[in-house]
């Protein structure tokens, strides 16, 4: 077969292998089809791809290896460091392009990246929030329900926050700048109270007035808690009321001071944010799509799913006769219900068919050039530097299927799918038996 033969049925491989994903697109746009049937194929994939991982680069590596004179452990060193450090190098630009919305292609990195968003963006609250004597006291568990209810407040200097008399709407929590508690009967300052210092709390126990007026000294900043938000939140949950009730007691109320540590209080309740509400979830999706250059990192996204993949058949692609079936099988039946997966959760985040297509397309044309490049530039498997460099294609691949396609099939199918995953491995190593012994 000539090059240029050659190099046009590697571009075919390339484009056959990733056109599954246009496929999965079409089908998660039009059709709802079982989770547990997405999570069996994403596992039968996951585990062909391990199989042809194991055997066609990590042993066949390791065996060329060998012929060029290295001993096994030798051998076995670099195929390990090319294998790691193609892990590293996926893993990395993973992340880093999730960050930038590319979580948005796949449910559970979804999930994943919101969660992650809510815990960072809940931290610094917490940690305010443990300064309020009253809320530590309260069980750390019990925080999550209060965080929507918290509200941030400014005001600038010289603004009076309250004044003595006026309803105990809310309790105050300073997160930047002073204020005075004042004396009503010579304006004269009796405290002043900086960041993470409360003032009002007794209005979330008590229907009562306000005791002082609070002056802002400087401009300031405050999170708050309206009396009527923390109400209702004790009617929707029985135990915290008789938390607060039993704080109410002035016994328990002078006791307060020290009773827990700020720093395990927060660890505790910070540990309890662990579930996204709709409301979250909506909110992150909104938030990620209007993210500056969202589309562009799912685009990234997907070539970098795609690249090692295709690098890897088109390094292993002599003729038709020596194509590598399971690693094309792998790829081909992990782009359906990855892309379909896609197409449904970019269709919440309100992008149009014709973009969920347009987007998933760039696979196509990665496949084509990723193919057509490893077999020019890595095929010898003479050459030491084309071995090393599958190695690092193929531990690219192996990072991907742990970090993408296992957790979504979990995400979609449960601990289940392990059965589809074995089952996927031995029918790969079949195929491998099969070209292998006579």
């Amino acid at each position: 077969m000539d090059s240029l033969t050659e190099l046009l049925s590697v571009a075919f491989l390339g484009l056959f292998t990733t056109s599954s994903v246009m496929v999965g697109a079409w089908l998660g746009l039009h059709f709802s089809f079982p989770k547990k049937v997405l999570a069996a194929i994403l596992g039968f994939a996951a585990g062909s791809l391990i199989a042809a991982l194991a055997i066609e680069l990590a042993f066949e590596g390791a065996a060329d290896l060998t012929h060029h004179g290295f001993h096994v452990p030798a051998a076995w060193g670099m195929i390990a460091g090319g294998f790691a450090a193609g892990a590293i190098i996926y893993y990395v630009a993973s992340l880093f392009l999730e960050q930038k919305g590319a979580a948005l292609r796949l449910p559970s990195r979804f999930m994943e990246y919101a969660l992650d968003h809510k815990r960072r963006a809940v931290n610094d609250t917490l940690a305010i929030l443990s300064q309020c004597e009253l809320l530590r006291h309260l069980p750390a568990e019990d925080m999550e329900p209060l965080l929507d209810q918290v509200k941030r407040r400014s005001t600038a200097a010289g603004n009076i926050v309250f004044s003595t008399g006026d309803p105990g709407d809310a309790l105050y929590i300073v997160t930047s700048g002073t204020v005075d508690v004042v004396s009503d009967a010579d304006n004269r300052t009796l405290a002043e109270l900086g960041p993470g210092q409360t003032f009002g709390e007794m209005a979330l126990l008590s229907s009562g007035t306000r005791t002082a007026t609070i002056r802002a000294k400087t401009d300031a900043e405050f999170l708050t808690i309206d009396k009527a938000d923390f109400d209702q939140l004790l009617a929707d949950d029985p135990v915290l009321d008789r938390q607060v009730r039993r704080l109410s007691h002035d016994r328990a109320l002078s006791n307060l001071r020290g009773a827990a540590n700020p720093a395990v209080w927060t660890k505790m309740a910070r540990e309890n944010v662990e579930r996204l509400t709709r409301t979250e979830e909506n909110r992150a999706l909104q938030e990620a799509k209007e993210g500056k250059g969202t589309g562009l990192a799912i685009v990234f996204g997907n070539i970098l799913d795609t690249i090692p993949g295709c690098l890897v058949i088109g390094a292993k692609f002599e003729d038709f006769h020596s194509l590598s079936v399971t690693l094309i099988l792998g790829m081909f039946l992990g782009g359906i219900p990855e892309a379909a997966a896609s197409a449904t959760m970019l269709r919440k985040a309100d992008y149009s068919d014709r973009k969920i297509f347009l987007l998933w397309s760039t696979v196509l044309v990665a496949g084509v050039v990723a193919a057509m490049a490893g077999n020019y530039f890595i095929s010898d498997s003479e050459s030491l530097a084309a071995v090393l460099a599958q190695a690092v294609a193929g531990g690219a691949i192996l990072a991907l299927v742990t970090h993408a396609m296992i957790p979504e099939a979990l995400h979609k199918g449960g601990s289940g799918i392990v059965l589809p995953v074995v089952a996927g491995f031995l029918f790969a190593l079949y195929l491998a038996l099969v070209e292998i012994v006579p």
